[in-house]
């Protein structure tokens, strides 16, 4: 080949005379480097008359274009081709020139000729590329020969050359709209098509050129319905699409008259014989039924529709599951729409993007119907690898399901939340608080309490947040939360984000009567700061002012003419003009202006609390699924979905004549295939479908043959459709009763397995395992049944019920949490096992030192449990004490100090029911019955921690209130010092190597090479006893953890040259890796 010389040996460099020259650049290299010899290897492999060397050119050249490369400038070597008799070349062929068609017109028009011979070709594929490719020229003068051509492949026996037809139909409308009506016979003509293969692409056609021509789908809507199930996916999505607007426009709302639906037998949705013989049957009753409000009756056709779109909800596809759960939203009765609850959460489980489409139709269906996805409130928990859009979502969904049943889970997630690292999330978290706190009075002081304890919190933005929707709570009941008012004025010192300054001073300013002292000081330290801070400051700053000098310009009169002299000059307009404005308003000019004399009503008149409201909440305007619901703005081409009409219109415009082929045996299978899956599903749908719609459920089975086909009910139709149907209710009657019966046992049956296996279990996963695997039984055999409840039970761990018991708590305390971690293993052992060891390591040390080991060195100080502004005056903090508890060894012992700092005394003081995770105990103190104002109790309590970090949550009660507090142990905490020889410790930490050995180096300050130092830093960080050493530079300790008893031996080797190094030997993996950080840390501080 001609080609062959590219291939050179020195791959770059110099060139011989009348060679190509290559770059050195590897990525610019290969074949394709030269401009004027590109491809000239594949051009000469299309000129051969060989038919192996063009299949191998074209299948190259199909390569290139898969991969994203330019193959343009081959269009005329491969254009010559398309007369090519080998059926392979000429496919691939097609396959180039609908790429390129559109950019080579000239080219293109060159070979119309065979295009048009192409278009009767015998091959099925050969004429549906030809058309591809013609309908892909996009040059007005051929519009005459493409509109021939679509109507001749409208007729063609092959489905799949009809399909390529109706998708040149929009390619064609795009180029000359003027055909629009010789398309439109060609859709008419299309429609009629009795191939599944065809159904979705001309829908896809009518929607594009004439979505208005609703007549042309009367006569088509039923065979659509039927035909559903076998379409490809992407036309279910385009049929149904289509299929919900049509039902807004045909059929009167399922939603009026509600309650009247219960009470209405089910029968009436299709009606008798003897009514549909006589005329039109429930359909012509239907336009007289609004203005006598009689019971609301569903026409078949609609029923068809939800019948037949319902198995889509198992589909694979998330777009088919999506839009039928759209059309379930916008067509169904309420009590049938929570059916597309399972379906829906099941794709939670798949990839970011479709989580992200579907939490956004989710939020906005939990707005109207919270109800209906309430069972599945965990499958809404956030995982930490969710992406942050995933996880704002799923915060906007858990928020409206909140309710005053489940609002304590839902605070109990929020709270873990609060710790994340993603600081967009935390935001959104606190101000998901505040919705839940406005929505739901009950927790309304909880909530806010809790966001108090947050105002320590040491990143600044968390901060901020919880000041801004704590302004907004306290709007609702300012009188209440003085004390909070003061708390916050405290925090301007500190607080930067302009945003949370600005709400903290709107706050002193609007309630300015309840904190009188600290306001005008306020005032006092902004005015130095002015020039410096934000505009939105500087505004509420000038807002403060005025509002000080309306109520107290004794104090404040100076204050405030600085600061409007000050903004007076200032560099944003606005500002100066709110100076301007302010001073003209408050201040008395000479004139005595009108507006001066109500200056304290402007100022200072009663503001409404604002409404907290999803951002959700006015979206269900747009269709759901749809791209312009996505965005909250219409999308170009978007179609507004239709009003429901006020009178149905004319339902006998669908009857048409049932063509042979839905007919007699067809027909009978495709019952026996469905029936089973309804029993199947009624009997499964569960807490997603209310009571009201099991009345529904049973009329869908008791009237399957009578509707079937969705034809049965009219009075147009033949003598011969009608026997039809006789005969099929005849023959069905039987099957369809044993049927009901085998239904109703196996949903008894699956009740009494789900109660078997206790559905309270505390596993996510494990639910969401369980509703998994219910929806891929759906078809499932009696046998499979059988074997069900046996594999069930092997899945439940057998701690559930505790476990379950133990996930409902009701806190919010804002403190980290973290999942239960081990089960005790063993009691500890504190003394050693051989005194001959004790003894040989004895000798080697200072006998001074064995005092030091037993005594319990103290550890960390007292830390606030409970402010006194959350506790109403009751402060309370808690040591750990590091000496044994009385009543369990596997317990710590903790001080809790006691301060009431309110003016009344504070009567029954103890610890209410805890709801605790698994492993984690509690022993409570002996109840304080009174504590004096001013005076301190101590009390000693003891929390069996089950060896982890995990917080331990309770409930400090008074005889009036409350409080949700929470105690979380530094890992030192959870062991006692363990005495052992030197000899018997190396021994121990022989064992523990390899996995078990957490090693890490430190660089040690100057402050820290004495012995004293060290040993005193590492005893207070952990409750570790000192084993002799014989060498001096290096440290040893022991220990047990208090719950499983296992060893943690902790060395530390600080010799003179170079870093020191801590080693902690371990069991414990987890406690061992936390333990070395925190020993680091101590030591470098």
């Amino acid at each position: 080949m001609s080609a062959a010389p590219a291939y050179s040996e020195d791959k770059g460099g110099s060139a011989g005379p009348g060679e190509p020259e290559y770059g050195h650049d590897p990525a610019s290299g290969g074949i394709f480097s030269s401009d004027y010899k590109r491809h000239d290897d594949l051009k000469e492999m299309l000129d051969t008359n060989k038919d192996s060397l063009k299949l191998e050119a074209m299948k190259r050249i199909v390569a290139m274009i898969a991969r994203g490369k330019n193959a343009s400038d081959l269009f005329p070597a491969v254009v010559k081709n398309v007369a090519c008799k080998n059926i392979e070349v000429k496919k691939l062929v097609y396959v180039y020139l609908v790429r390129y068609a559109e950019e080579q017109q000239d080219l293109a028009l060159l070979s119309i000729s065979t295009f048009q011979r192409g278009l009767k070709d015998p091959n099925q594929l050969i004429r549906a590329s030809a058309l591809r490719v013609l309908s892909s020229i996009r040059v007005p003068i051929i519009v005459p020969i493409m509109m021939l051509a679509i109507k001749e492949a409208a007729s063609d026996m092959s489905p799949y050359v009809r399909k390529t037809a109706a998708h040149a139909i929009p390619k064609l409308y795009s180029l000359d709209s003027d055909q629009k009506d010789q398309l439109i016979e060609v859709i008419e003509k299309l429609l009629a098509d009795k191939t599944t293969l065809v159904a979705g692409s001309v829908v896809m056609a009518f929607e594009e050129v004439c979505p208005e021509r609703i007549d042309l789908i009367h006569k088509n809507y039923r065979k659509l319905c039927n035909l559903l199930i076998d379409v490809e996916e992407w036309g279910q999505v385009v049929i149904i699409s289509m299929l919900t607007r049509y039902a807004r426009t045909q059929f009167l709302s399922p939603t009026q008259n509600e309650s009247l639906l219960e009470e209405n037998p089910e029968k009436a949705f299709y009606g008798s014989e003897d009514d549909e013989t006589k005329g039109g049957g429930p359909e012509a009753a239907a336009p007289t039924a609004l203005p006598a409000r009689k019971p609301y009756v569903m026409d078949p056709d609609h029923r068809l529709l939800l019948r037949n779109t319902k198995p889509l909800l198992q589909s694979r596809s998330a777009a088919v599951v999506m839009a039928v759960a759209q059309l379930y939203f916008h067509l169904a009765p309420k009590a049938e729409v929570g059916v597309i609850a399972k379906a829906l959460v099941r794709l939670l489980r798949s990839h970011s993007e479709v989580q992200y489409v579907v939490l956004q139709n989710v939020a906005t269906m939990s707005i109207k119907r919270r109800g209906m996805f309430e069972p599945y409130l965990k499958s809404f928990y956030i995982r930490s690898t969710d992406p942050t859009q995933i996880k704002i979502l799923k915060l906007e969904v858990l928020t409206n399901l909140a309710n005053e049943t489940n609002i304590p889970t839902v605070l109990r997630e929020f709270q873990t939340y609060i710790r994340s690292m993603d600081k967009d999330f935390v935001a959104a978290t606190i101000q998901a608080i505040g919705r839940c706190a406005t929505n739901i009075g009950r927790v309304r002081d909880t909530c806010l309490n809790g966001l108090v304890q947050l105002l320590s919190n040491r990143d600044e933005l968390v901060v901020a947040e919880s000041v801004v929707v704590i302004k907004k709570l306290l709007q609702m009941q300012p009188a209440q939360h003085g004390e909070i008012i003061k708390h916050l004025a405290k925090l301007t010192d500190n607080i930067q984000v302009p945003m949370a300054r600005a709400s903290i001073l709107w706050l002193i300013g609007e309630y300015c009567e309840h904190v009188p002292k600290i306001a005008p000081d306020v005032l006092r330290k902004m005015a130095k700061s002015f020039t410096a801070e934000e505009d939105i400051v500087k505004l509420q700053v000038i807002n403060l002012a005025a509002k000080l000098y309306l109520t107290n310009s004794k104090q404040t009169k100076l204050l405030t003419q600085y600061v409007l002299s000050l903004a007076k000059y200032d560099q944003n307009y606005d500002i100066r003009d709110r100076a301007r404005f302010t001073r003209q308003l408050i201040v008395p000019s000479e004139q005595g202006g009108t507006l001066s004399r109500h200056a304290k009503k402007l100022f200072l008149a009663p503001k409404p609390a604002p409404v907290l409201e999803s951002s959700f909440k006015d979206r269900d305007h747009f269709q759901l699924g749809s791209l312009s619901h996505l965005l909250n703005a219409k999308a170009t081409g978007y179609q507004e979905l239709p009003d429901w009409p006020e009178e149905a219109p004319d339902p006998s415009v669908r009857n048409v004549e049932v063509p042979e082929w839905t007919k007699c045996s067809n027909r009978e299978k495709r019952k026996e295939k469905e029936k089973p899956f309804y029993s199947d599903s009624e009997g499964e749908s569960g807490p997603t479908e209310s009571a009201d719609s099991e009345p529904e459920s049973e009329s869908e089975s008791d009237s399957k043959s009578s509707s079937e086909s969705g034809s049965g009910e009219s009075s147009s139709e033949s003598d011969n459709e009608d026997q039809g149907e006789d005969e099929e209710k005849g023959r069905g009657s039987e099957s369809e009763q044993s049927e009901e019966e085998e239904g109703e046992k196996k949903r008894k049956k699956r009740r009494k397995v789900q109660e078997e296996c206790g559905e309270g279990s505390s596993s996510d996963e494990g639910s969401e395992a369980s509703s998994s695997s219910s929806e891929s039984e759906v078809t499932s055999e009696s046998e499979e049944e059988q074997a069900e409840p046996a594999s069930w039970r092997k899945k439940m761990p057998p701690s559930s019920k505790s476990s379950s018991g133990a996930k409902e708590v009701s806190l919010l305390d804002l403190e980290d949490f973290t999942p239960p971690s081990v089960q005790p293993v063993s009691p500890p052992t504190v003394v050693s096992t051989s005194l001959a060891t004790d003894l040989e390591g004895l000798t080697l040390t200072d006998s001074s030192l064995v005092p030091s080991l037993l005594s319990p060195v103290p550890g960390m100080g007292r830390q606030e449990l409970l402010h006194q502004v959350a506790g109403e005056g009751l402060a309370v903090d808690y040591a750990f004490s590091r000496q044994p508890f009385s009543g369990d060894p596997h317990m710590v012992s903790v001080h809790i100090y006691f301060t009431n700092s309110s003016e009344t005394p504070i009567k029954g003081l103890h610890v209410g029911t805890p709801k605790l995770p698994a492993g984690i105990s509690i022993q409570e103190f002996p109840e304080i019955e009174l504590l004096a104002p001013g005076e301190s109790a101590t009390a000693v309590m003891g929390i069996n921690f089950c060896d982890s970090t995990q917080a331990a949550n309770f409930q400090l009660c008074t005889q009036t209130r409350q409080f949700y507090v929470s105690i979380q142990p530094p890992v030192g905490e959870l062991m006692a010092p363990v005495f052992m020889s030197e000899n018997e410790f190396k021994k121990e930490q022989g064992k523990l190597t390899g996995m078990n050995e957490i090693t890490e180096k430190v660089m040690l300050p100057d402050t820290c090479w004495s012995d004293h130092t060290v040993v005193q830093k590492v005893t207070a960080t952990a409750n570790l006893g000192r084993v002799p050493c014989g060498t001096s530079d290096e440290y040893r300790f022991a220990g047990r953890t208090l719950t499983s008893g296992s060893l943690v031996l902790l060395t530390l080797d600080a010799r003179p040259a170079g870093a020191a190094q801590v080693t902690v030997n371990s069991e414990k993996m987890v406690i061992g890796t936390m333990l070395v950080k925190d020993v680091i840390q101590a030591l470098t501080q």
